[in-house]
């Protein structure tokens, strides 16, 4: 496996200036030097809580999740002070809240959404899809897609990405909980990439549809929390990633069926230190293309297709939450042939990654005082590092 630390980046960071209002603007000041493109940070909005998904809106507008359970729109350039009403009910303790969001496919026709959140039910809580119309501040005739079956009592590990194939599919992360045997349990829908038609529905062609032992949701498992999804923009294939425990974050192409080994085999070892499972590696258990060592706790990722960076088309991006910084992937086909970790210690823990319709890099914070920030071309020349 290629080593984490293969090429880093160089990291130049200017001092803090005040930001909006009473809030703190993070955004190093002046450009910063990597090894394909200078660029500069520029702060979009502030005071946000705990951000953790966004969604551009066709006119450029975006829509972003604040996990205690609010749905903000940032309008010509503006945080809306008041948030988008009825949004359902969250589970807003430890990692659980509002979580992704997504647009539909035809969303310019039929203006629906998807929200992924924590929900509370009878014998716990779990993860929960939300298929609703966006209208004029409100969410309308709201509809529950999908619930992750069956619900835990546990405030951990509720994956909550959601990401449509170029057929139209919807896909669903759901982390295992923290409770490590439900992600090699087929009949139960945590720690498994889910895939569903737009409606809910189950495909046809989805690997374990028909089998009496399986729940027909499940495209992938083996999974432990993953919290990044994306569409390769040449081959279609759906990426994620996953949190490790102390090591053993991974990167993954998910292929129908498979089986990626959480708990038996890992590339981490516990919390306390101790080994897990059976070791890395297992016949009939996929390895990852990309794992690191230690832990990065990545979170959102994009692989970058605007014409602003020309040198980094078809990188992969994944924010990082310890370390606070983003980590670009340069991809071969199917492999991460090097690393640069840009931005370490600078503007917090990076929840999402989005490559904007403008064609810049965009980043959410999760943090109290949280920020959505733009990636943009140096207009001076890059710092020296």
């Amino acid at each position: 496996m290629i080593s984490t630390t293969w090429r880093l980046g160089m990291l130049v960071a200017g001092a803090l200036t005040a930001g909006c209002g009473n809030q703190t603007d993070a955004a190093p000041q002046g450009p910063i030097g990597s090894e394909q493109a200078s660029f500069e940070v520029v702060t979009v909005a502030a005071g946000l809580e705990h951000p953790w998904g966004m969604a551009f809106l066709p006119n450029g507008d975006v829509l972003i999740t604040e996990r205690p359970g609010r749905l903000r729109l940032l309008r010509d350039g503006a945080l809306d002070p008041t948030p988008i009403a009825g949004v359902p009910a969250v589970y807003a303790s430890g990692q659980g809240g509002l979580l992704d969001v997504a647009l539909d496919p035809d969303f310019a026709a039929n203006g629906l959404i998807y929200l992924s959140y924590a929900a509370a039910g009878d014998g716990g809580n779990g993860t929960r899809v939300l298929r609703a119309r966006l209208g004029e501040g409100r969410l309308e005739d709201p509809e529950v897609i999908f619930t992750a079956l069956p619900l835990v009592n546990s405030s951990k590990h509720f994956g909550s990405r959601l990401v449509f194939d170029r057929q139209g599919h919807l896909f669903i992360t759901v982390g295992e909980r923290g409770q490590d045997e439900r992600a090699q349990d087929l009949a139960d829908l945590n720690g498994a990439v889910i895939r569903l038609h737009p409606d809910g529905s189950v495909p046809q062609d989805n690997p374990f549809a028909g089998r009496a032992d399986a729940r027909p949701e499940i495209f992938s498992y083996g999974h432990r929390n993953p919290q990044g999804m994306a569409v390769h923009p040449e081959t279609g294939a759906v990426w994620t990633h996953e949190h490790g425990p102390r090591g053993g974050d991974e990167v993954n192409v998910v292929r129908p069926g498979v089986n990626y080994g959480w708990p038996v085999i890992t590339h981490g070892i516990s919390y306390a230190g101790f080994p897990i499972g059976e070791g890395e590696e297992k016949p009939g258990m996929a390895q990852p293309l990309y794992h690191w060592v230690p832990s990065i706790a990545p979170s959102g990722m994009a692989f970058y297709t605007g014409d602003e960076f020309p040198d980094w088309r078809g990188d992969l991006f994944v924010g990082a939450l310890r370390d606070e910084l983003l980590a670009r992937l340069e991809i071969d086909g199917e492999r991460v042939v090097a690393e640069e970790r840009l931005l370490e210690g600078t503007i917090g823990r990076i929840r999402d990654v989005e490559t904007g319709p403008d064609g810049f890099l965009y980043l959410l914070t999760d943090e109290s005082d949280g920020g959505l920030y733009r990636l943009e071309p140096a207009k001076g020349q890059p710092a020296e590092g």
